[in-house]
């Protein structure tokens, strides 16, 4: 039901209060790792904490600005992993900035542990409370008219125009609120099938995999989830709710990479995704120009370890030869690095960003280096099972994709109960 798909925002008071470190009422389990395939269903509340904890720090020691920058609220729509999480700790550590942030996560119950996006997000609160920092958060489906009115309801009673927003947002699927349809989201070819090598996370071997072509509807389908037509509502919404400070920016993330991955990627479904992307950015930058003096652009990322690339054939296997190249010239990025270039170099408050000529923000610079690439191609038809791990950084990629979901942190102790019963 429509009024199921919001939970009320939630005062960061709220977060500490059911703390795994700071708590001791609680009952606790001992929390092992289980997955099914390369799926991870479960999370380690330490563990995710740890990893918010050492963004936090990250930032503090990439550096922080003090005084009036301009920026003080940001709404981030996407915001409990991955680069929504490093943007909301970079805006709200780096630059002093009050969040609202925007996500679906599923709780914990009974003894079923919450997601990992639904720990981050408990540390986070924690976190922004000890340094008396403010901070919202709506849990919730973002695509969803009931979750943009709580939005603008808890913008307009306790925060104040907005400054910045990012969508982050990457789901499988959506449902239009108003048409009432749910799309699906396809990781297909368009026009003719691919194969390719790739590598099983869950037995580490190498094989190759074929991806088959789309049809059109399943094309449709994947722009409607993964394009820019939701971006765009939430945009409209807030002007039209007058929630748009002027000089506003908002920024959506996208992904492009190389042209080993093209064919499954920016020339397949997601890629005419990113396209449509794209365009909505240049139709919003026209739309905010007009209205608020503002503007709108899209970020083009670097690859990082998510639990939805695991799936995608050639990835895996590209990103772990990529983080040897990179780590061998000292550039290796994570999503707080990238996020804090973005902000502090490439897209600073309130100078104009660093775009190319087709007004991308390109933080995938590092990944896209001549000489990152050229290393990545000579690598790549040399790979197989018995040299994953000889000529790649595949042990890193596990151990990133482990540490998504609070596992592997050499200060977390998981023999230890753990309270897994904490709520936002």
């Amino acid at each position: 039901m429509a009024g199921d798909a919001v939970s009320s925002a939630f005062p960061i008071s709220n977060a500490s209060r059911h703390h795994p470190i700071l708590s001791t009422d609680m009952p606790k389990q001992v929390v092992k790792q289980r997955s099914r395939g390369f799926i991870c269903v479960n999370a380690h509340p330490w563990g995710c904490d740890r990893n918010v904890e050492r963004q936090i720090q990250e930032v503090r020691n990439m550096g922080c600005l003090e005084g009036d920058w301009g920026m003080r609220n940001v709404l981030v729509i996407g915001s409990s992993t991955g680069y929504g999480l490093a943007t909301r700790i970079v805006t709200g550590w780096g630059f002093g900035c009050n969040t609202l942030g925007v996500f679906l996560e599923k709780p914990p119950a009974g003894r079923r542990t919450a997601s990992a996006g639904y720990y981050n997000s408990v540390a986070f609160h924690r976190a922004a409370e000890w340094e008396g920092k403010w901070a919202r958060s709506i849990n919730g489906d973002a695509f969803s008219d009931d979750v943009k009115r709580e939005v603008s309801r808890v913008a307009a009673s306790e925060m104040g125009k907005i400054d910045l927003v990012v969508y982050s947002l990457a789901a499988p699927k959506r449902t239009n609120p108003r048409t009432g349809t749910t799309h699906s989201s396809y990781l297909k070819t368009i026009g003719e099938s691919y194969t390719g090598k790739t590598v099983d996370l869950a037995t580490s071997k190498v094989s190759t995999a074929t991806v088959e072509p789309a049809t059109q509807q399943e094309i449709d389908d994947t722009i409607a989830v993964m394009g820019g037509e939701d971006w765009q509502w939430w945009i409209e919404r807030l002007l039209e709710d007058g929630l748009l400070a002027e000089e506003a920016r908002t920024i959506a993330y996208s992904y492009y990479g190389p042209e080993l991955t093209w064919p499954i990627y920016r020339d397949g479904t997601i890629g005419a995704a990113k396209t449509h992307l794209k365009q909505t950015a240049d139709s919003l930058h026209e739309r905010l120009q007009s209205t608020v003096g503002g503007s709108a652009w899209v970020s083009v990322n670097a690859a990082v370890v998510t639990q939805a690339s695991v799936a995608i054939p050639v990835v895996p296997l590209y990103v772990s030869i990529l983080f040897r190249a990179m780590d061998r010239r000292g550039i290796q990025e994570d999503c707080i690095h990238q996020m804090h270039r973005l902000f502090f170099d490439q897209s600073r408050w309130p100078e104009e960003p660093n775009a190319d000529g087709d007004r991308l923000i390109r933080i995938d610079d590092f990944e896209m280096r001549d000489d990152v690439q050229a290393e990545v191609a000579r690598v790549w038809p040399l790979v197989d099972t018995d040299s994953l791990f000889e000529l790649t950084d595949y042990d890193f990629y596990k151990a990133q994709f482990n540490s998504l979901f609070g596992f592997g942190n050499d200060k977390v102790d998981y023999d230890q109960p753990v309270e897994t019963e904490i709520f936002l």
